[in-house]
């Protein structure tokens, strides 16, 4: 599945910000990662940025429509802007916050819509977790059927060696 930089390319920020908050590493080599270009963050950013990461953990794993939807249409009120076309670069393209946006404030209106464009445009199930019970790391499935249960071949192995051995036991 392709995603374009506003939509699901977001929301993949927004998984790598929930998976953050498992460690304490700066986040602006993520944000620059993920192509944020206001990236430097000051410690309240950094704060805000982080308490906003936990709100954005509630949007991911399995859960019913009606409760994913609530919980993105909160997150876009709180970061709600003004979004505009932008000719920065000599091409236009949607920027989901005001150019004097904090950094914080956009990549809270950056991953809200991000949330949203996955849900309105994919599937809303394609926000996953992992399914190993040891993991727990949000994704964003991005596989052509929509079936992922893993946040990687890895954890993916490792399930299934466990499983195969505890069959074996019994």
């Amino acid at each position: 599945m392709h995603f374009n930089h506003y939509g699901g390319e977001a929301a993949l920020l927004a998984a790598d910000l929930v998976n953050s908050l498992a460690g304490d590493a700066p986040l602006a080599p993520l944000l620059a990662a993920r192509g944020v270009t206001e990236h430097a963050l000051s410690a309240a950013e950094e704060a805000e940025l982080r308490g906003w990461a936990a709100r954005l953990a509630e949007c991911f794993g399995p859960q019913d429509l009606p409760y994913r939807c609530a919980r993105v249409n909160a997150l876009l009120a709180q970061a709600s802007s003004s979004p505009r076309i932008t000719l920065h670069d000599g091409h236009p393209h949607f920027h989901y916050s005001a150019p004097a946006a904090d950094p914080a404030a956009h990549v809270r209106a950056l991953t809200a819509a991000g949330l949203a464009y996955v849900v309105c445009f994919a599937e809303a199930h394609r926000l996953g977790r992992c399914a190993r019970a040891s993991c727990g790391t949000a994704f964003v499935d991005t596989s052509r059927n929509g079936r992922r249960a893993y946040c990687s071949v890895r954890c993916a192995n490792n399930d299934a060696v466990a499983r195969h051995r505890d069959r074996r036991r019994r």
